[in-house]
């Protein structure tokens, strides 16, 4: 008679799930002011593993940009946490945060957020200096190279196009190799063709460095080129069968 024979230890190491790389746990976010007490996020749960991308998407004034900036750490919620490749953010305090956030994090805004007064080269150097990485000149060009503006490395951001400066953050966000990118709007400066190469440029690279990518938009087209769509309704997760 044949008897199925018991797993080994080894599957059954490598068949458990990953742990998650950040995770948001039953966060809550109100602000008060003259008028009364407002509740922006109200018990947002959920985690990402490695790898993996997200859009959260939304109606405008739903909470979307506040939660990412929370996942990020820039603010501080009401309750609950996030969990960053098992660092509790709030746990710790603002030096301490921002520490993790260089190491771990890489960021991509609408309005790019390059510093004027810096060339492309530098831009995307200092992230790598304030790490104390030794070849953060050489790691730079070579990341600009791959973004496609090896000509532009001595040029500033007033002379670039939009989907330019929107690569020289792309190239200062991956160059860090941060094990979770997050994106705001990403798109919502440039027209649509400029926004289209830029998408396909950040997938693209995420697959290559194998980051977590989460990203705010609009765009139903770009969002269901991620793994999952979380929605947010009103302050709340409105998805809860996507939730890790």
């Amino acid at each position: 008679m044949f008897r199925a024979s018991r797993p080994s230890a080894s599957f059954t190491l490598s068949s458990r799930m990953p742990d998650p790389i950040i995770a948001v746990r039953h966060v809550s976010k109100r602000v008060t002011d003259s008028t009364g007490t407002l509740t922006i996020l109200h018990d947002i749960d959920f985690s990402l593993a490695p790898r993996e991308s997200a859009a959260i998407v939304g109606a405008s004034g739903s909470g979307k940009s506040t939660l990412l900036s929370l996942m990020a750490g820039l603010d501080v919620p009401s309750e609950g946490t996030v969990v960053v490749d098992g660092t509790d953010l709030f746990a710790l305090d603002e030096d301490a945060r921002a520490a993790v956030r260089a190491r771990k994090l890489g960021f991509v805004f609408q309005s790019f957020q390059l510093l004027p007064n810096l060339t492309a080269l530098e831009n995307v150097m200092l992230p790598l200096e304030l790490l104390g990485r030794p070849r953060a000149r050489t790691d730079a060009v070579e990341m600009l190279g791959r973004v496609g503006l090896g000509e532009r490395l001595s040029h500033y951001p007033r002379v670039l196009s939009g989907g330019e400066q929107q690569r020289v953050a792309l190239a200062r966000a991956f160059v860090v190799q941060p094990a979770v990118l997050l994106a705001d709007e990403p798109t919502g400066s440039l027209d649509f063709a400029t926004g289209e190469k830029v998408m396909a440029l950040m997938f693209e690279m995420n697959r290559e460095a194998g980051t977590t990518l989460v990203l705010v938009t609009h765009d139903r087209e770009i969002a269901a080129r991620c793994d999952r769509q979380l929605r947010i309704e009103a302050g709340r997760l409105a998805a809860p069968d996507l939730t890790g």
